[in-house]
């Protein structure tokens, strides 16, 4: 009989590959639904129930009160998992039509979290022209005075 000339690769280690791809999906999806949450949680249409839920879920992420490593499904990855599921379901809670709107308006970069990013970015830069000019400032008056015309404390 003798072995198979082209044999069939082994059904072992084709298991996991779809549980890494939607591993990764998941993880690539991460960001755009985070946005998608941010911007339904400001949506005054949105319920407030899908809300609360959502907050509170990522209290509990907050929490200073973790849950130990060797208890089962609440071990490294249960805060990480929790947050994904809470956004999800979240995203899913809320109305269609609202939903989509905001989708449509993240893919054309007109959403609320991207006016919001833009302002933040924008006030940060402000904050540090202002911070740069006050730190120069001083420097320039410091370098104004000579030994001669600003007494130490010392000296009295």
């Amino acid at each position: 009989m003798g072995f198979p000339r082209n044999p069939k690769p082994a059904t072992l280690f084709r298991a996991p590959m779809p549980l890494l791809s939607r591993a990764m999906q998941i993880l690539v999806e991460v960001p755009r639904h985070g946005k998608l949450a941010y911007c339904l949680l400001r949506d005054d249409r949105v319920p407030r129930a899908p809300k609360a839920v959502l907050l509170a879920a990522l209290g509990v992420i907050v929490s200073p009160i973790d849950f130990p490593a060797w208890i089962p499904v609440l071990g490294e990855l249960d805060m990480l998992a929790l947050g994904i599921l809470a956004v999800q379901t979240f995203i899913e809670a809320c109305p269609e039509d609202i939903r989509r709107e905001h989708e449509a308006a993240l893919a054309a970069k007109d959403s609320i979290f991207d006016r919001d990013m833009h302002d933040t970015i924008a006030a940060a830069r402000h904050g540090t022209r202002r911070l740069v000019k006050r730190v120069k400032a001083r420097f320039t008056r410091a370098g104004e005075y000579d030994e001669d015309s600003y007494p130490s404390v010392a000296e009295g």
